[in-house]
């Protein structure tokens, strides 16, 4: 093999609760955010697609752990539905929830797929959410009761935890920039949710550690190395004012245990300071975590602000750089992201170099794609496209951990094709297609099989 990777290496996909359950409102789950949102605002969703219309895990959930052993998955990552196991957030435990997800735990196992469990993948329970979510300082203590609650249900099968996906998606998507609920624009109140999450992650650490369950405990961040359009001082003092919000807001916090102090001073400089509490650099200090997933997508480039800011206009990230669009850069076309696939090594190479070499592994990856039918034959769909995007990563995944960077494992998302929010189903990124004509008929993709292979040998050509 070319490329060789170690027996012990995790190979598998994720998903999340959201986006694959369904049963929005069945067995005594109660709202979250997106099923608020898209009752309020299902123009925003693609083709009015709402999370009742997913890949029906709930239901067939054997069928799919099944499909993940007949493509040699040794482990994949789902998520915990706050709002479908603790339906008010806090409170009574909703014992169907409890039955499904221990039935969901035990059929992996059986199967030889080891489950990765994430608590919150985007969706807070709407009831929370009416007591200000992220926003209200008791969330630190909803949270960390609620991961506490998973830790004592599941603890004694589940050794991989995961606090978040993906933290900075609620400040920058729901808090900033309009892309995700509750659509606020709002750069201090962006930076509390922000500082929020992380002490609620470290709050959640806490209660793993005090309870002595076995395995370890994490987070995965979704990071892109930011790379200047020149070596001027002013394109690099953007790269750096762009990496200091996009990765290492929550990066350093939680594996350094400390805040960027540049960071800090353009946070202070501008009355934005979130509101901090007694006892909060000491947890940040003493609760560390064992391993980082990271999710990697696409670079972020950046040059020179090239144009003023209006001064009566409310500070935001982006007042210090501009995104830049290098010319003939690589695209995917549907979801309108760069492709490169370096960007995954230097990522490695930084958390090698910068951060202790923690173990971790890439816990996302992957490439969404419009109207795949047009590539089926003989039923089929055949996406080199897709085997050609993984292949070129992963070799530089190789490259990274043989120049010692503690890389463990590779999860694409995703499994099967998933609904999302606003995208709905517009592109799709599994290894097994969902026939929505069909039934939601599984079907097997060129890539799944491709991915197959490459685990039964641990590496490929």
């Amino acid at each position: 093999m070319k490329y060789q990777f170690p027996k012990e290496f995790w190979w598998g996909t994720a998903c999340s609760a959201p986006q694959s359950e369904g049963a929005a409102d069945r067995e005594g789950k109660k709202q979250n955010i997106l099923d608020y949102w898209y009752e309020i605002e299902s123009n925003r969703f693609f083709e009015g697609v709402g999370p009742d219309d997913t890949s029906d895990f709930y239901d067939r959930y054997k069928e799919d752990i099944a499909l993940m052993k007949k493509l040699s998955h040794n482990s994949y990552r789902l998520s915990v539905s706050w709002s479908r196991l603790i339906p008010n957030g806090i409170g009574e435990i909703n014992p169907k929830a409890v039955e499904f997800y221990n039935n969901v735990i035990n059929t992996m196992i059986a199967e030889g797929v080891t489950p990765f469990v994430n608590l919150y993948h985007f969706d807070m329970p709407m009831e929370l959410q009416k007591q200000g979510g992220f926003e209200n300082r008791e969330f630190v203590e909803w949270f960390a009761n609620y991961a506490d609650t998973c830790f004592k249900l599941f603890g004694d099968r589940v050794k991989y935890w995961f606090t978040y996906n993906e933290p900075i998606v609620m400040p920058e998507g729901g808090y900033l920039y309009d892309f995700f609920y509750p659509n606020v624009v709002d750069s201090k109140r962006s930076f509390q949710v922000a500082y929020n999450i992380v002490i609620s992650h470290l709050k959640a650490v806490e209660k793993f550690r005090a309870g002595g369950y076995p395995g370890k405990i994490g987070i995965i961040l979704n990071l892109s190395p930011v790379y200047p359009r020149s070596q001027s001082v002013a394109d690099l003092k953007a790269a750096r004012m762009m990496d200091l919000f996009v990765n290492r807001s929550f990066l350093d916090p939680i594996l350094k245990g400390e805040y960027p102090i540049e960071l800090c001073q353009i946070l202070a400089d501008r009355g934005l300071t979130p509101v901090v509490c007694q006892g909060d650099a000491e947890l940040m200090k003493r609760c560390k975590i064992d391993i980082v997933g990271l999710n990697y997508y696409q670079p972020r480039r950046a040059k020179l602000r090239e144009n003023a800011v209006n001064s009566d206009a409310p500070f935001m990230p982006d007042h210090l750089y501009d995104h830049y669009e290098m010319p003939g850069r690589t695209m995917n076309p549907y979801r309108g992201w760069e492709i490169y696939p370096r960007g995954i090594y230097d990522m490695l190479i930084d958390i090698r170099d910068n951060y202790g070499n923690i173990e971790c592994f890439i816990s996302e990856n992957g490439m969404g794609v419009e109207n795949e039918e047009r590539f089926k034959v003989d039923g089929v769909i055949q996406d080199d496209y897709r085997i050609e995007f993984i292949r070129t990563h992963l070799e530089f995944v190789h490259k990274a951990h043989s120049e010692g960077c503690n890389v463990v494992g590779y999860h694409l998302w995703t499994f099967f094709d998933c609904w999302s929010w606003m995208n709905a189903y517009k592109n799709r990124y599994g290894f097994v297609e969902i026939d929505r004509k069909n039934g939601k008929k599984r079907v097997i993709k060129k890539s799944g099989w491709w991915f197959k292979e490459l685990i039964d040998k641990s590496g490929f050509y």
